[in-house]
């Protein structure tokens, strides 16, 4: 039985009807954290494009487990969506967390046909410092172990994420980071390049816990280099509130879904060649 309030949100709240979990505790590494969900669609409609959602946590915690209604949320999108756990500190610091999301993709990429999916097609979901994992992956794929994935992360989602938090102001950052030599090439707002792929960046004003001006910091780094980015920020929403904006049943009273699903399949629908 879950063990948080997050997890009996998760067992409790009804799921998108036209999506399952297809198959449950994969292991895409050597480690006991390295274990993915997947699910799809119920009704598959031809090879389905690729998400990994990443789940938040501060890098010292976060169960894939209690993301249930994301990866259904999003695979009832059309998405092969796995939900993946990492390495946490103490057990791992950076660049270890990030790499360990290298690897599930890489996994999910590698297996995609298996289970429906398009290899060539990958996007990326997360919330908080699972936003800054998917975001600091996506610039640059090849730094964390997947070269072979650089040019095909179609699209990022970053909800509630940091981007720019050095000097390291919070002790979960300090012994996250505080060990790594180039504390700068760990800020993804110094990272940007025109190769970046487009983003949804989204934040709550009220968020005490990371401040939305990480959002308002990238989203210009994104536009400076000709990046597409969509910017969105929530008056009356805190942290957690984005990614429960996933949640069905809260959907009628918070914006992110739409602004979310929107964005997704926007990026989805490809024209004719």
């Amino acid at each position: 039985m879950p063990s948080t309030a997050l997890g009996w949100l998760d067992f409790l709240v009804p799921k998108d009807p036209s999506s399952r979990r297809i198959a449950r505790d994969l292991r895409f590494g050597p480690d006991s954290r390295h274990v993915l969900d997947l699910y799809a669609p119920r009704q598959p409609r031809g090879p389905l494009p690729l998400c990994v959602f990443v789940h938040g946590g501060g890098w010292d915690s976060g169960d894939r487990r209690e993301y249930g209604f994301a990866g259904r949320a999003l695979a009832a999108l059309g998405f092969l969506v796995a939900c993946a756990d990492y390495r946490v500190f103490p057990q791992a610091v950076f660049p270890a967390f990030v790499e360990d999301l290298a690897a599930a993709a890489n996994w999910l990429a590698g297996h995609a046909k298996e289970y429906g999916g398009d290899p060539e097609r990958l996007f990326l979901v997360g919330h908080s410092a699972g936003a800054y994992n998917a975001v600091i992956f996506a610039l640059q794929p090849a730094r964390f172990g997947a070269p072979a994935l650089a040019g095909r992360i179609e699209a990022v989602v970053g909800l509630s994420g940091p981007y720019d938090f050095y000097p390291y102001d919070v002790q979960q950052s300090i012994d996250a980071f505080g060990a790594y030599p180039e504390p700068l090439s760990t800020q993804p707002v110094n990272l940007v390049t025109p190769a970046a792929p487009p983003m949804l960046l989204a934040h709550g004003e009220r968020d005490t816990t990371v401040g939305d001006y990480h959002t308002v910091r990238l989203a210009l780094k994104l536009r400076q280099a000709g990046v597409p980015v969509v910017e969105r920020h929530y008056p009356p929403l805190g942290h957690p509130a984005t990614v429960l904006g996933l949640v069905t049943v809260l959907r009628p009273f918070l914006p992110v879904w739409r602004d979310v699903s929107q964005f997704l399949r926007s990026r989805v629908v490809r024209p004719p060649p």
